[in-house]
């Protein structure tokens, strides 16, 4: 029996994307279902598939796993390349997994996901500031260490999937990053499950105004791709 997977709007819905853009890029059988947002920040009808009432959410089966971190965990079960195969590379893909489920706060709260909108963000907060040192520095670490071209080896495994939304994020605001590290975000949006992804969120008819809102916060919208 193949995975269902249920997410969000691919336009908006960061953590969808993550699990997502794995099991596509493992070649991974599972049936999509997309549940939009429904405008107004309460997303009632996510109760009818998740115990949190958020996205994503696994069902494999009667068996339901929910949080992004976990369902790729319970999908390398059945799929070990979820992982880098070497225990040093895997241990350092896991450490940064996890420090991007629970970390990167300004990043997330600043600079919302979306596909579709490159915005001027101006002025970084401090806290932002920091985030991005510290973004750039995990990166190249990881692209130093294991000799690229991914984060983790020569292999695209779950670290990369867990950082795909944040390399829509840094063309999205205009993050400036060094050489190496701008460099694997082209590579990470020229994925084809990546892309796939983000074409497909563009073309999305639904436009939810909560999440527009919080991506223009009154800045200046440079690109509308889906114009």
């Amino acid at each position: 029996m193949a995975y269902r997977l249920f997410i969000a709007n691919k336009n908006y819905s960061s953590w969808s994307m993550r699990p997502w853009v794995l099991m596509k890029a493992l070649d991974a059988p599972f049936e999509e279902t997309v549940v939009p947002f429904d405008g107004e920040g309460v997303q009632t009808a996510f109760e009818a598939f998740s115990p949190t009432a958020k996205v994503p959410c696994l069902h494999d089966g009667d068996t339901v796993i929910w949080d992004s971190l976990a369902i790729i965990e319970y999908v390398a079960e059945d799929h070990p390349a979820v992982w880098p195969g070497e225990r040093c590379a895997r241990a350092w893909a896991r450490s940064a997994s996890a420090e991007m489920h629970s970390g990167f706060s300004a990043l997330r709260h600043e600079c919302s996901m979306n596909c579709a909108l490159s915005v001027e963000l101006g002025t970084l907060s401090h806290a932002l500031e920091k985030d991005v040192e510290r973004l750039e520095a995990l990166w190249c670490d990881g692209l130093a260490r294991f000799g690229g071209p991914w984060l983790a080896g020569e292999r695209f495994t779950a670290v990369d999937a867990m950082f795909a939304p944040v390399a829509v994020r840094v063309r999205g605001y205009g993050l400036a990053l060094s050489e190496p590290a701008s460099m694997y975000v082209q590579r990470l949006l020229a994925h084809p499950a990546v892309a796939d992804w983000i074409t497909q969120g563009i073309a999305e008819p639904w436009v939810d105004e909560p999440h527009e809102a919080d991506c223009i916060r009154q800045r200046t919208v440079l690109e509308d791709r889906r114009a």
